[in-house]
This record gives structure tokens, sequence and C-alpha cells, in this order.
């Protein structure tokens, strides 16, 4: 059953696993990072869901990278950022594939100077070639 944001579980999430030596680990919708331009690390879902809302982003993976009908490469769709060659997928799909692969969401909420910054990246830290 899906909670009120439509991302399953509320706050559902399994903990950052990696070595974040240059991360701030993000661990509710209340936290936010210590400067401008910082690092930040999370796995919640609503941190994620509240950062790609506050950047009209639309959870969506790449054509052609699914894996026995389930979504491949995982990524935002930015308005205005040429995201045409995405495919748009639900929040459930997106978080369902998030927690089956255990991965953590490196981010930044601002550049140095201030402005909003769309930099993210996956990071699965238990794969043995990452």
């Amino acid at each position: 059953m899906s909670g009120p944001s439509g991302s399953g579980e509320a706050g559902r999430r399994h903990p950052v696993t990696g070595e974040h030596r240059y991360e701030q680990e993000i661990t509710s919708a209340d936290e936010h990072e210590e400067r401008p331009g910082r690092s930040l690390v999370t796995t919640d879902h609503e941190v994620i869901r509240r950062w790609a809302g506050d950047r009209d982003a639309t959870p969506a993976t790449v054509p052609g990278t699914e894996h026995e009908g389930r979504p491949g490469v995982l990524r935002f769709d930015f308005p205005g950022y040429g995201g045409e060659d995405l495919k748009h997928i639900s929040w459930d799909e997106w978080f369902r594939t998030f927690e089956e692969r255990r991965l953590d969401f490196v981010y930044q909420e601002h550049r140095k100077d201030g402005s909003p910054s769309n930099f993210f990246r996956l990071e699965n830290p238990g794969r043995e070639d990452a």
C-alpha cells in the first residue's frame, strides 16, 4: 500500500552503506546542507522526492537499459535539460529499483555560490567494480 506521497512506505529506506568521507549524511527531510556546495548522501525517499520536486524533476529511466521488464539506469528528467531520450516512470518503480539495488543518492542542494544545483549521482557501494 502506498503512503500519501505515492512512494511506498513513508520514509522507508535502507541505511547508507558506502564510505562517504566527503559527503554529509541526510536522514530526514528536515535536515539540510551545512554549507552551500556541500555534497550530501541519503537513502530517504522523502528527501529524494523533495529534492526532485524542488527542481520539477520527474523520475525516469534510460530506454534500452531495462532488465527483465524492470527499469534499468535511473535518472531524473529536469525541465529544459533535453530529457527527450528518457522514459518517465512512477515514483513506486523508481524507488523499488533504488531499494532493490541498495543505492545511495549523492547530491547537492546548492552550488557554492548558493544557486540551486541539479547535481546527483546514484552509487552502489556494494558493487565490486564500483
